[in-house]
């Protein structure tokens, strides 16, 4: 796995900072119905770190390892995900729909490697 874009920001509550740090990172995939083909893909890692009085108290993480082989797709959500502070908790309800409608992308790209 590979960081390719990390946005970062943080919110202040009461006494806790909570840290956000939105990431998009690279992983190959490889289809086993095609001899050693693999492709790019990207996915999406959302950190969330609270800090209470200087001292890290808890830390909250999720991600989806490959959501589109489409670099630019991928970054338009982690900009949405950023834009709207979204929580490592609320991660996978968020992009759901977006993931679902993304998976033709590995169609299209399998489908342009075999018309080749």
């Amino acid at each position: 796995m590979l960081i390719v874009e990390n946005l970062c920001r943080s919110e202040d509550r009461e006494d806790v900072r909570y840290d956000y740090s939105y990431r998009v990172v690279k992983n190959k995939v490889t289809f086993p119905e095609i001899y050693k083909v693999q492709i790019e893909s990207y996915g999406i890692e959302v950190e969330r770190r609270d800090t209470v009085n200087g001292f890290l108290v808890n830390i909250e993480r999720d991600s989806v390892k490959n959501i589109s082989p489409n670099k630019d797709k991928v970054i338009a959500l982690v900009k949405m995900l950023y834009k709207h502070t979204v929580s490592p908790l609320h991660l996978i309800d968020i992009l759901g729909e977006y993931i679902d409608d993304y998976t033709t992308d590995y169609d299209e790209m399998m489908n342009n490697i075999c018309s080749c």
